[in-house]
């Protein structure tokens, strides 16, 4: 990925990850009043450049100024890169995690009962920005295979145009708005072109799913996504019918399915946006639904502290 200057007010940490600092940037004992996330980690979808991806981080800033915000960018290289690589990039989002307290730490055992567990709301965009979200999590439950939900912690998850496997015409759609170079473009619909039949044609000899973006819909469905999730934290999809690039059906099915299999859903369905364009048609009832899911986990989780103690 080429070398951009990071959004104003952040500071790079990783290749194409940026962060920008809380005013208050560890959460004392007087903040646990209040209600707003301390950490927001937002994953962009493939291809989106700064200046699309600060119309996000912006609102978040007005809106919880005294939030932490992650940005992780996605390269269309992301998507055949090993897994390796896709998790050796994400070691600064780990790194951050630990430091503003979202993991166990190395402190001993009594530090650890009095530390203040951060809230936490995580915000994907498309296929490309989920998918780093599952590599994210199965990079943090190798290296914390048996770190156990918090009571208290307060966490939501929004999945905005995602996901959805599509067909081939799809897929070629989605890496033409994401590729802006002809040749670079070109290159990359044949290479994935290429591996799409080889996935189908395993796929259909062995039986099993090995189509990626299958792959990823069956990640997004386990219940402890990142280690602080559980099947109570509220998730919001957020699609529209007129997304050319992921089809709304898909999504949908996806939405019902995690609810049937015990997780917290809530939809937000648009009529006329496009991918990834929600936002920009109806500002207002988006930050509004957005708002909505973390006053949702912010009750839960309050619930849960009251009954515990």
């Amino acid at each position: 990925m080429s070398q951009a200057p990071p959004p104003v007010g952040s500071i790079t940490i990783g290749d194409g990850i940026y962060i920008s600092l809380a005013r208050t940037k560890t959460p004392t004992v007087s903040q646990t009043n209040d209600s707003a996330p301390h950490v927001i980690l937002i994953f962009g979808w493939m291809g989106a450049l700064t200046r699309h991806l600060k119309n996000y981080t912006r609102p978040y800033a007005e809106l919880y100024p005294n939030a932490t915000q992650i940005l992780v960018k996605c390269d269309p290289s992301f998507v055949w890169t090993s897994e390796e690589a896709k998790q050796k990039r994400l070691f600064p989002v780990v790194e951050t995690l630990e430091t503003l307290g979202c993991l166990p730490s190395s402190k001993d055992s009594v530090q650890e009962a009095n530390r203040v567990r951060p809230r936490v709301l995580v915000h994907a965009f498309s296929n490309g920005g989920s998918s780093q979200l599952t590599v994210l999590g199965r990079l943090l439950s190798s290296k914390y295979p048996s770190t156990t939900t918090s009571e208290h912690l307060m966490s939501a998850l929004i999945l905005d145009s995602c996901p959805a496997a599509g067909d081939i015409r799809t897929i070629k759609a989605a890496f033409s708005f994401a590729i802006r170079n002809p040749m670079a473009r070109y290159i990359a619909l044949a290479v994935i072109c290429t591996v799409y039949a080889i996935q189908l044609c395993l796929s259909m000899a062995f039986g099993k799913e090995m189509v990626v973006l299958e792959y990823l819909k069956m990640q997004l469905f386990k219940p402890c996504l990142l280690p602080w999730m559980n099947a109570e934290t509220p998730r919001l999809y957020i699609f529209s019918k007129k997304d050319e690039l992921v089809p709304w059906q898909e999504v949908q099915q996806h939405a019902e399915a995690a609810r049937k299999a015990g997780l917290n859903v809530r939809c937000e369905m648009f009529e006329e946006s496009g991918h990834v364009a929600h936002m920009r048609l109806d500002p207002k009832r988006y930050w509004a639904s957005v708002q909505d899911v973390w006053e949702v986990a912010c009750g839960e989780g309050q619930a849960k502290g009251a009954e515990s103690g």
